[in-house]
């Protein structure tokens, strides 16, 4: 089988990004604008707000599965499954579903070819899954785009109540753990993210600025002082604590706030 693809980069489009068999396609200039948003387009366009889109190679050593909705098109002897392996496989995911923003069943693409998925403008980050360490790492809901499909995924439930109640955040995360490549979208570019590593150490932040982190890592929600006169005098309450060895990558950012750049895919 030969698969020639013309103009996929060019003038206006290039790859900025390619870990294995994924890449990170950017539109660098927008030609398929209408006249009555071309003015939002071009200050977009001086922001360096592009649309980006992730392509995969598929062949007999990897599979891709995909958020539901946003596969763009695709060439080669590629086929589509549900992934699912049963019945208790559905009812899982359904699970898995209800308490993340993740769907429920994510397509599984297998065979030999090349899949494109749909634009978004937000910002595509490429990571290895074995580099974080057998326990894999956890993810901020609504961050998957795709993964190969030797990447194990489970949910994962917060240590103790006060770390999802008090931290903002939701009583599951979504875990990705072995090996492959995942593709997570962004609020922000990779080289605004910071990497904080932890050697049996302590890490406290004041908000939901951690995108990612090791699934070793114990969290939990504590005061900023150990009074609550302290507390209450030095402005910053409660804060969100990750004790132990592993990574935490911060955005400079809320990572729970609403990005500003919606995506086009469902």
């Amino acid at each position: 089988m030969s698969i020639n693809i013309k103009q996929l980069e060019n003038e206006g489009r290039k790859i900025i990004n390619r870990l294995e068999n994924f890449a990170v396609l950017e539109h660098t200039k927008d030609l398929s604008v209408a006249p009555s948003n071309a003015e939002t387009a071009y200050f977009m366009s001086k922001m360096g707000v592009k649309k980006r889109q992730v392509i995969i190679e598929l062949d007999n050593n990897h599979s891709a599965v995909v958020q539901a909705g946003a596969m763009q098109w695709m060439i080669g002897n590629i086929q589509s499954t549900t992934g699912l392996k049963g019945v208790g496989d559905l009812f899982g995911k359904m699970l898995k579903s209800a308490v993340t923003k993740e769907t429920a069943v994510k397509p599984e693409y297998v065979g030999n070819g090349t899949l494109v998925l749909e634009p978004t403008y937000k910002y595509i980050v490429l990571m290895d899954i074995s580099e974080w360490n057998t326990g894999g790492m956890i993810i901020e809901d609504g961050m998957f785009l795709a993964c190969d499909g030797k990447v194990e995924q489970k949910i994962v439930a917060r240590s103790n109540l006060s770390s999802a109640v008090l931290g903002n955040e939701g009583l599951f995360n979504l875990c990705l753990k072995g090996s492959g490549i995942v593709a997570l979208e962004s609020n922000v570019p990779y080289d605004e993210l910071i990497e904080v590593e932890l050697n049996n150490d302590v890490l406290k932040i004041d908000g939901s600025f951690a995108v990612c982190w090791s699934a070793g890592l114990d969290f939990t929600v504590e005061r900023s002082s150990q009074s609550l006169v302290g507390s209450m005098v030095n402005s910053e309450g409660l804060v969100n604590v990750y004790r132990g060895t592993g990574k935490v990558l911060l955005s400079p950012v809320n990572s729970r706030t609403d990005s500003l750049f919606a995506t086009t895919h469902n």
